[in-house]
């Protein structure tokens, strides 16, 4: 393989944010860009396992640094903005929208607190993320951001339409996004998961029949795991996918369907 073939498949000197980085997808994104050569720092609102994934990082020799925020509070997210800045040197190639919340009721049962914190930790981080990071993103010459959306802001459902309304405007953002930053070399694309064996997951899904009943209209016969989209997320990240942007792709084992359940 050529050099030009190499470089194209790396992330060798590239620096990324990943929110959201201990548990299920935003753990392993992490890992995968961290194993393509990026220097990652990760967030997250749990202080003890951010210490613990840390040190897990460190002996296995990936560079990734870490910090508590809560994405919810626009005050946070600009105190991680401001100390990324500093870190990466005033650069960032790489912004990965991913730390986000779900719970499930009837729509008539979601009260005004539930609103806000649903919009706030889904939607709103995305957004004010996004708007900070951008002169970073800009001045490091080619960057991307990955949203980790969700198949439920595509399809309907039942008891998760707070939820299903924040993915869908994430959506909708990535690809206002992809148009009018295109001109600074900024790209920006969407994964929609569907169901993906994460501890969020397992919240959502406690109903065995139910989930029974997805797992038997999902083509590969499985729900994914974490690291299928985190490979997903490291491919829109790499050069080699430098035409790819205002994109959102499903990742749910080959399903098809306008209804969840």
């Amino acid at each position: 393989m050529n050099n030009n073939r190499d470089k194209r498949w790396s992330l060798h000197g590239s620096t990324a944010l990943v929110t959201g980085g201990c548990k299920g997808i935003g753990h392993a994104i992490v890992e995968e860009l961290a194993s393509l050569g990026a220097t990652v720092h990760t967030c997250d609102l749990n202080e003890l396992e951010l210490n613990q994934c840390l040190q897990q990082w460190q002996e296995l020799q990936f560079p990734v640094t870490g910090s508590i925020c809560d994405v919810s509070s626009r005050d946070d997210c600009k105190k991680l903005m401001e100390r990324v800045s500093a870190m990466f040197h005033g650069k960032l190639n790489i912004l990965v929208n991913n730390a986000g919340t779900a719970f499930t009721k009837p729509n008539v049962d979601f009260t005004a607190e539930d609103y806000s914190f649903i919009m706030n930790t889904n939607f709103e981080s995305a957004f004010h993320l996004s708007q900070l990071a951008h002169p970073l993103l800009k001045v490091s010459g080619s960057s991307s951001i990955v949203f980790i959306s969700s198949i439920s802001g595509l399809v309907g459902g039942s008891h998760l339409s707070l939820y299903s309304a924040s993915k869908g405007a994430i959506n909708q953002l990535m690809k206002n996004l992809a148009c009018e930053w295109a001109k600074d070399n900024i790209r920006c694309n969407c994964i929609a998961p569907g169901h993906i064996n994460t501890p969020l997951r397992s919240l959502v899904l406690e109903n065995k029949e139910i989930l029974n009943k997805e797992i038997s209209l999902i083509p590969l016969g499985r729900i994914g795991e974490p690291e299928e989209v985190a490979s997903l997320t490291g491919f829109l990240c790499l050069p080699v996918s430098s035409y790819i942007t205002g994109q959102v792709i499903c990742i749910d084992g080959g399903r098809s369907t306008n209804v969840l359940w």
